[in-house]
């Protein structure tokens, strides 16, 4: 009941809802698709008593029944075609979330009734049901063969009402980032975030009724395609309040929901999960266009928001190394602000027990080898789990560099070497200041400086930053260095 709902007749690309009176009748289009087929008669009635069903779960004063209704045609007096349609209550419009977050996304109303859908589907996800077969249809392999399916069916319909360009950079993202997580989507399987879920959360399907809020219109033509990740059933609610022109609510919306759930969703995650829902309604749009829908079905919007959240969940290891007194700590901390990503730096990590105690120690040849090796390591976890990571080191050889792009590329993710450079007045003076304070991590000192400068191989791959200016301006070109190396 999305398109139209105020009007006598709504559609969508698999139903036509009639409204008369205080009911609305659902009826199935005689229609086939790669992910759904209401062809036949039998599968028709099949698919509206399983919409009765599921949606009983979040709405079971809604669904009233399926009716069987005698449509009206030429052979009506040889008893006529005979036809189901699903038999609902009809709720109020001013109760729609869509119509209460149009009307003031930042009002006290507003606020109250996301975290009441919030607090519901924190609800109805903890009890849903969960099972090894569920589990299966979004592990790892499930969620790359959903994508494919997904981008398979859409490409053909692209052309004619949203960019292929925009089209072709999502597919490269999304690909991009199911290639390398496989351990996060196996991870979230084992911890039971995979449920019997709803499927296709939108804002025109929630109501936030005086006596409470009551979703319908889940997905029940496939059930892989319920079988969700919680954070993907979230994702497609928020997307859609942002969609409409509210990303402040699609975030409150997330915010509330992880209160109510007691976990935080990986952000990464809940982007990829937000793009490919739009991808989704993409797809829907191209299919109603083609069946004589509204021409602005709104797929370039769905694809440019798929794209902004692709962006975001980029997964990055940008390597910041220099001789000491170089800035890259200062730097490397920054470009993590900036990214969202998590810091690994070697003078931290060397002092990790049961490291050596003692400075000597410390930089021996093989703890020096021990430290750079613990560092790829959890730089390689971050990655596969969605995270970006900065890794801060001098990287003075280059078989270390080349280490730090090895372990980018086995995750699938993208790979900047970035080399801070400074006069070495301006290093010295740095160094010395450091040592007066006795604040830093880093034991290195002038000359150990000069002492590593005639060893530090060159870096080739990599792109120096000036750290003489400003942090300000440092930071913005290595900013630029990230994207050229997207």
């Amino acid at each position: 009941m999305r398109e139209g709902a105020a009007r006598s007749v709504a559609e969508t690309h698999l139903s036509i809802v009639v409204f008369l009176g205080e009911h609305a009748y659902k009826f199935r289009k005689h229609v086939r698709f790669p992910f759904a087929d209401l062809s036949t008669a039998g599968a028709r009635e099949r698919d509206c008593y399983r919409e009765v069903e599921l949606n009983r779960r979040l709405a079971p004063d809604v669904y009233l029944g399926v009716a069987q209704l005698r449509l009206a045609g030429d052979d009506v007096a040889a008893g006529g075609p005979v036809e189901h349609a699903v038999v609902m209550r009809r709720l109020p419009e001013e109760c729609r979330l869509a119509t209460i977050v149009a009307a003031g996304a930042t009002t006290s109303a507003a606020g109250d009734a996301i975290d009441a859908v919030a607090e519901r589907l924190a609800a109805f996800h903890a009890t849903a049901e969960r099972s090894p077969s569920i589990t299966e249809d979004a592990s790892p392999t499930a969620v790359a063969a959903a994508l494919d399916d997904n981008v398979t069916e859409m490409a053909p319909l692209i052309d004619r009402l949203g960019d292929p360009g925009v089209f072709a950079r999502v597919v490269e993202l999304a690909r991009r980032f199911v290639a390398g997580r496989s351990p996060l989507f196996a991870l979230r399987c084992r911890n039971g975030d995979i449920c019997d879920g709803h499927g296709d959360l939108q804002a025109d399907d929630v109501y936030c009724c005086p006596d409470g809020v009551r979703i319908l219109d889940c997905l029940q033509i496939d059930d892989r395609l319920r079988h969700v990740d919680i954070a993907s059933d979230v994702a497609f609610l928020a997307m859609d309040v942002e969609v409409r022109g509210e990303p402040a609510a699609a975030e409150l919306f997330v915010e509330r929901y992880e209160a109510h759930a007691g976990q935080e969703l990986p952000p990464a995650l809940l982007d990829y999960y937000i793009a490919t829902r739009a991808l989704v309604r993409a797809k829907v749009g191209c299919i109603r266009h083609d069946q004589g829908g509204d021409a602005a079905t709104g797929v370039a919007q769905y694809l440019e928001l798929a794209r902004r959240h692709l962006e975001r969940s980029r997964v990055r290891l940008v390597v910041v190394g220099g001789l000491p007194g170089s800035g890259k700590s200062t730097l490397a901390h920054m470009i993590a602000e900036r990214i969202g990503a998590r810091v690994l730096r070697t003078d931290e990590l060397r002092r990790v027990p049961p490291s050596p105690a003692g400075p000597g120690e410390r930089y021996r040849p093989d703890a020096v080898r021990a430290v750079y090796e613990s560092m790829f390591a959890a730089a390689r976890s971050g990655l596969e789990m969605g995270t970006s990571v900065v890794v801060d080191a001098t990287f003075a050889a280059e078989e270390r560099r080349a280490h730090a792009v090895e372990v980018a590329r086995a995750c699938h993710a993208e790979a900047a070497l970035v080399h801070c450079v400074v006069d070495d007045d301006v290093a010295e003076r740095r160094l010395a200041a450091r040592s007066r304070h006795g604040t830093s991590l880093s034991e290195a000192d002038v000359e150990v400086r000069r002492s590593m400068a005639s060893g530090e191989a060159p870096w080739p791959a990599g792109c120096d930053v000036d750290t003489g200016e400003s942090p300000e301006v440092s930071l913005e070109r290595a900013l630029e260095v990230l994207e050229r190396r997207s």
